[in-house]
């Protein structure tokens, strides 16, 4: 059984979630501003939280900032909102996935389980080496990225979607099979996330931006 975490201002919507959630096994807590979640997750160990943008006290955004100065637990940001800006906001302050509303509880639900499952797995033993290419350090095992020294930060979904190409650089990645990789099969956005994660990445390093190469009409490739 997983513990999560509702974050709306609107009753309804908790419900709706809350409903859906408990069919499915979970234990639901709840919080109706982002001042109540931030609380709320100092106090209490969740495995998964659903987050809404648009909230009284403390929105979104700022909830989650909040929350990844102390804890890594996988957010799914909820909002009416769908446009680049928003997307790009909340993959940059740490949201694991994106859900536009009106959206399907059943899909929502779909998305949990996926977050849920990718969040509980293991590295690989052929992960725990480091790969270096001048100042730039990846060290698998540890989970951290450094550049000319600097640690790096970078969001669970970006640290596995650079992990999976530097582990195949040189190769061609599809775009099928970056998000199935990263994402896992029932993934259910679209090619827009997975450019937006490649453009935050690009920007997290810096001077090695260049090492992830566009393949027009294809995907990507690292390279060095």
């Amino acid at each position: 059984m997983s513990k999560l975490l509702i974050v709306d201002d609107e009753f309804r919507i908790r419900e709706l979630i809350k409903k859906y959630a408990l069919y499915e096994g979970h234990e639901i807590d709840e919080a109706e501003n982002g001042e109540q979640a931030v609380l709320k997750c100092r106090n209490n160990n969740y495995d998964l939280i659903i987050m809404d943008i648009m909230m009284p006290v403390l929105d979104g955004f700022g909830a989650v900032s909040q929350i990844r100065r102390f804890s890594t637990t996988p957010i799914i940001m909820l909002s009416a909102r769908g446009e680049e800006y928003d997307r790009l906001t909340g993959f940059e302050t740490g949201v694991d996935d994106y859900v536009v509303k009106p959206f399907s509880p059943k899909e929502l639900m779909m998305r949990v389980s996926a977050v849920l499952r990718r969040s509980g797995g293991s590295e690989k033993e052929d992960d725990k080496n480091l790969f270096v290419y001048k100042g730039l350090v990846v060290d698998f095992a540890a989970r951290v990225v450094t550049v000319d020294g600097e640690r790096v930060q970078l969001t669970p979904r970006e640290y596995e979607l650079l992990f999976y190409m530097v582990n195949n650089k040189g190769i061609a990645l599809t775009r099928e099979q970056l998000i199935s990789k990263v994402w896992g099969y029932d993934f259910y956005g679209d090619d827009r996330t997975l450019d937006t994660h490649i453009k935050l990445l690009r920007k997290a390093l810096g001077d090695y931006a260049s090492l992830i190469v566009t393949l027009r009409g294809v995907g990507y490739r690292f390279e060095t």
